[in-house]
Protein backbone atom coordinates (compact mmCIF):
# COMPACT_ATOMS: atom_id res chain seq x y z
CA UNK A 1 0.00 0.00 0.00
CA UNK A 2 1.43 3.29 -0.99
CA UNK A 3 1.05 5.55 1.96
CA UNK A 4 2.42 9.12 2.08
CA UNK A 5 3.65 10.29 5.85
CA UNK A 6 3.76 14.31 6.06
CA UNK A 7 2.97 17.06 8.37
CA UNK A 8 -0.56 17.99 9.24
CA UNK A 9 -2.06 21.13 7.24
CA UNK A 10 -4.68 23.39 8.35
CA UNK A 11 -6.28 22.35 5.21
CA UNK A 12 -6.66 19.08 6.50
CA UNK A 13 -7.93 19.82 9.88
CA UNK A 14 -12.20 19.19 9.12
CA UNK A 15 -10.81 15.71 7.47
CA UNK A 16 -8.68 14.92 10.03
CA UNK A 17 -10.81 15.61 12.84
CA UNK A 18 -13.82 12.81 11.08
CA UNK A 19 -10.79 10.40 10.45
CA UNK A 20 -10.51 10.24 14.38
CA UNK A 21 -14.14 10.47 14.78
CA UNK A 22 -14.27 7.42 12.78
CA UNK A 23 -11.47 5.84 14.40
CA UNK A 24 -12.95 5.97 18.10
CA UNK A 25 -16.89 5.90 17.38
CA UNK A 26 -17.81 3.06 19.87
CA UNK A 27 -14.73 1.79 21.14
CA UNK A 28 -14.01 3.35 24.61
CA UNK A 29 -17.31 4.69 25.03
CA UNK A 30 -20.76 5.17 23.30
CA UNK A 31 -19.94 7.51 20.54
CA UNK A 32 -16.44 9.45 21.19
CA UNK A 33 -15.24 12.63 21.92
CA UNK A 34 -11.61 12.29 20.29
CA UNK A 35 -12.31 14.43 17.73
CA UNK A 36 -13.17 17.24 19.60
CA UNK A 37 -10.00 16.52 21.33
CA UNK A 38 -7.82 16.79 18.23
CA UNK A 39 -9.53 20.14 17.44
CA UNK A 40 -8.86 21.95 20.89
CA UNK A 41 -5.59 20.45 20.84
CA UNK A 42 -4.08 22.38 18.34
CA UNK A 43 -4.41 25.51 21.02
CA UNK A 44 -2.89 24.17 23.67
CA UNK A 45 0.80 25.98 23.92
CA UNK A 46 2.22 22.91 24.68
CA UNK A 47 1.10 21.49 21.16
CA UNK A 48 3.75 19.84 19.19
CA UNK A 49 2.94 21.14 15.17
CA UNK A 50 6.68 19.75 14.21
CA UNK A 51 5.08 16.03 15.54
CA UNK A 52 1.94 16.14 13.87
CA UNK A 53 1.77 14.17 11.31
CA UNK A 54 -0.40 12.71 8.48
CA UNK A 55 -0.80 9.29 6.67
CA UNK A 56 -2.47 9.83 3.06
CA UNK A 57 -3.38 7.38 0.99
CA UNK A 58 -4.01 8.69 -2.28
CA UNK A 59 -5.19 11.64 -1.33
CA UNK A 60 -7.31 10.77 1.40
CA UNK A 61 -6.14 11.48 5.14
CA UNK A 62 -6.28 7.83 6.67
CA UNK A 63 -4.98 8.00 10.00
CA UNK A 64 -3.17 10.67 12.34
CA UNK A 65 -0.96 11.16 15.25
CA UNK A 66 -0.22 14.28 17.65
CA UNK A 67 1.70 14.87 20.56
CA UNK A 68 1.79 16.95 23.62
CA UNK A 69 4.30 17.94 26.08
CA UNK A 70 3.77 16.44 29.71
CA UNK A 71 5.99 16.28 32.57
CA UNK A 72 7.43 13.90 35.37
CA UNK A 73 7.85 15.03 38.94
CA UNK A 74 10.59 13.12 39.40
CA UNK A 75 10.85 11.36 42.76
CA UNK A 76 14.17 13.39 43.04
CA UNK A 77 11.93 16.80 42.89
CA UNK A 78 12.96 17.47 39.33
CA UNK A 79 10.57 17.83 36.79
CA UNK A 80 11.75 16.71 33.54
CA UNK A 81 9.72 17.05 29.94
CA UNK A 82 8.35 14.01 28.48
CA UNK A 83 6.28 13.82 24.90
CA UNK A 84 2.66 12.40 25.65
CA UNK A 85 1.54 10.29 22.51
CA UNK A 86 -2.34 10.91 21.49
CA UNK A 87 -4.71 10.52 19.39
CA UNK A 88 -3.28 8.16 17.49
CA UNK A 89 -6.24 7.10 14.85
CA UNK A 90 -6.82 5.41 11.34
CA UNK A 91 -9.88 5.07 9.73
CA UNK A 92 -11.18 1.19 10.05
CA UNK A 93 -10.71 0.30 6.70
CA UNK A 94 -7.17 0.99 6.80
CA UNK A 95 -6.91 -0.60 10.34
CA UNK A 96 -4.79 -3.79 10.82
CA UNK A 97 -2.20 -2.91 8.05
CA UNK A 98 0.88 -1.17 9.78
CA UNK A 99 -0.53 2.32 9.14
CA UNK A 100 -0.69 2.83 13.08
CA UNK A 101 2.79 1.70 13.63
CA UNK A 102 4.24 3.13 10.51
CA UNK A 103 3.20 6.56 11.98
CA UNK A 104 4.47 6.13 15.21
CA UNK A 105 7.53 4.74 13.83
CA UNK A 106 7.82 8.10 11.69
CA UNK A 107 7.01 10.28 14.99
CA UNK A 108 9.79 8.72 17.32
CA UNK A 109 12.75 9.12 14.53
CA UNK A 110 11.77 12.86 14.19
CA UNK A 111 10.99 13.37 18.27
CA UNK A 112 15.20 11.45 18.10
CA UNK A 113 16.03 14.22 15.94
CA UNK A 114 14.63 16.89 17.59
CA UNK A 115 16.12 15.54 20.83
CA UNK A 116 13.36 14.59 22.88
CA UNK A 117 13.91 11.70 25.61
CA UNK A 118 11.02 9.75 26.28
CA UNK A 119 7.12 9.24 25.18
CA UNK A 120 4.20 8.51 27.35
CA UNK A 121 0.95 7.54 27.09
CA UNK A 122 -2.42 6.07 28.19
CA UNK A 123 -3.13 3.01 25.73
CA UNK A 124 -4.02 -0.77 25.15
CA UNK A 125 -0.89 -2.37 26.48
CA UNK A 126 -1.22 -5.60 23.81
CA UNK A 127 -1.22 -2.73 21.15
CA UNK A 128 1.56 -0.43 22.50
CA UNK A 129 3.30 -3.30 23.24
CA UNK A 130 4.20 -4.53 19.25
CA UNK A 131 5.56 -0.95 18.86
CA UNK A 132 8.00 -1.18 21.12
CA UNK A 133 6.40 0.41 24.39
CA UNK A 134 6.95 -0.62 27.80
CA UNK A 135 4.74 -0.38 31.25
CA UNK A 136 5.67 2.67 33.00
CA UNK A 137 5.76 0.59 36.18
CA UNK A 138 9.25 -0.98 34.86
CA UNK A 139 10.61 2.14 35.31
CA UNK A 140 8.79 3.41 38.46
CA UNK A 141 6.57 5.89 36.47
CA UNK A 142 3.42 6.30 38.19
CA UNK A 143 0.34 8.24 37.34
CA UNK A 144 -0.75 12.23 38.73
CA UNK A 145 -2.46 9.83 41.62
CA UNK A 146 0.71 8.11 42.48
CA UNK A 147 -0.70 5.01 41.14
CA UNK A 148 1.02 2.44 38.90
CA UNK A 149 -1.71 1.44 36.07
CA UNK A 150 -0.78 -1.08 33.10
CA UNK A 151 -2.27 1.42 30.53
CA UNK A 152 0.91 3.89 31.23
CA UNK A 153 3.26 3.13 28.70
CA UNK A 154 6.65 4.53 28.05
CA UNK A 155 9.40 4.67 25.15
CA UNK A 156 12.86 5.86 25.45
CA UNK A 157 13.84 7.73 22.39
CA UNK A 158 17.12 8.78 23.30
CA UNK A 159 19.38 5.88 25.28
CA UNK A 160 19.11 6.37 28.60
CA UNK A 161 15.71 8.36 28.26
CA UNK A 162 14.54 6.85 30.78
CA UNK A 163 17.39 6.75 33.42
CA UNK A 164 16.65 8.32 36.99
CA UNK A 165 12.89 9.31 35.76
CA UNK A 166 10.96 7.32 38.26
CA UNK A 167 8.07 9.93 39.60
CA UNK A 168 4.73 10.57 38.43
CA UNK A 169 3.94 11.69 35.27
CA UNK A 170 1.12 14.76 34.57
CA UNK A 171 -0.60 15.50 30.80
CA UNK A 172 -1.27 18.51 29.44
CA UNK A 173 -4.96 19.72 31.34
CA UNK A 174 -5.96 20.15 27.38
CA UNK A 175 -6.63 16.12 27.86
CA UNK A 176 -9.28 16.77 30.20
CA UNK A 177 -12.05 16.78 27.88
CA UNK A 178 -15.43 18.92 28.69
CA UNK A 179 -18.56 16.74 27.44
CA UNK A 180 -20.97 18.89 27.20
CA UNK A 181 -18.76 21.18 24.24
CA UNK A 182 -17.55 17.75 22.56
CA UNK A 183 -21.11 16.87 22.48
CA UNK A 184 -22.17 20.06 20.94
CA UNK A 185 -18.96 20.08 19.02
CA UNK A 186 -20.34 16.50 17.18
CA UNK A 187 -23.23 18.15 16.22
CA UNK A 188 -21.31 19.58 12.91
CA UNK A 189 -20.92 15.75 11.79
CA UNK A 190 -23.20 13.01 10.47
CA UNK A 191 -25.13 11.45 12.62
CA UNK A 192 -23.93 7.88 13.95
CA UNK A 193 -25.15 5.26 16.13
CA UNK A 194 -23.94 5.34 19.95
CA UNK A 195 -23.72 1.95 21.23
CA UNK A 196 -23.20 0.34 25.02
CA UNK A 197 -21.46 -3.00 25.76
CA UNK A 198 -18.95 -3.28 22.82
CA UNK A 199 -15.91 -5.90 23.58
CA UNK A 200 -13.89 -2.54 23.19
CA UNK A 201 -15.67 -0.92 26.12
CA UNK A 202 -15.41 -3.60 28.53
CA UNK A 203 -11.43 -4.25 27.56
CA UNK A 204 -11.01 -0.70 29.09
CA UNK A 205 -12.98 -1.36 31.78
CA UNK A 206 -10.74 -4.22 32.58
CA UNK A 207 -7.77 -1.90 32.18
CA UNK A 208 -8.87 0.51 34.36
CA UNK A 209 -8.94 -1.80 37.51
CA UNK A 210 -5.86 -2.82 36.66
CA UNK A 211 -4.36 0.27 39.01
CA UNK A 212 -2.64 0.15 42.51
CA UNK A 213 -1.37 3.12 44.82
CA UNK A 214 2.51 3.18 44.95
CA UNK A 215 3.89 1.89 48.38
CA UNK A 216 7.69 3.56 47.74
CA UNK A 217 9.21 0.80 46.65
CA UNK A 218 11.65 1.15 44.23
CA UNK A 219 11.42 -1.11 40.59
CA UNK A 220 12.96 -4.26 40.78
CA UNK A 221 15.56 -3.62 38.20
CA UNK A 222 15.46 0.09 37.73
Amino acid sequence: MDIELRLEKPSDYAETENVVREAFWNVYAPGCCEHYLVHVIRESHNFLRELDFVAVSEDQIVGCVMFVKGTVLGDDGVTHEVLTLGPLAVLPSFQNKGIGRRLIEHAQIEAARQGYKAIILCGEPRYYARAGFEAAEKFGIRTAENNYFAALQVYPIQKGGLDSLSGRYTEDAIYNIDERAAAEFDLNFAPKERIEGTPTQKRLLEILKQQRPFDGTQVSGH
